[in-house]
């Protein structure tokens, strides 16, 4: 590339000359690809971060139900359900229950 070439260049006269209107065009189309490109590599990260947030929460949900559930089987145990009915005064019945049959008559 020649000395003239390289200042022609550098002061911007492929902007300016005959055949501008076709390098604008194309410079416009670039500057367009490359706000496309920005913006959907922004909207991809957003994303990302939401899945990251999301998971953390799942993951906190998910320690949270195994901690209920743990405490759920523990008050549904037979020997606690007994210590507590004994707290509130109820004994455990003397006597066996008995079977009532129905029969009908037709």
């Amino acid at each position: 590339m020649s000395n003239k070439n390289l200042y022609d260049f550098l002061r911007g006269s492929f902007l300016t000359d005959e055949s501008a209107f076709k390098n604008w065009r194309i410079i416009i189309f670039v500057v367009v690809l490359l706000l496309v490109m920005i913006s959907s590599a922004h909207r991809a990260d957003k994303k990302v971060i939401k899945i990251a947030e999301l998971n953390k929460i799942k993951r906190e949900l998910r320690a949270e139900y195994v901690d209920t559930e743990t405490i759920l089987m523990q008050m549904k145990m037979e020997s606690n359900i007994r210590e507590r009915a004994i707290e509130i005064g109820l004994n455990p019945s003397e006597t066996p229950p008995k079977k009532i049959i129905v029969t009908q008559k037709k």
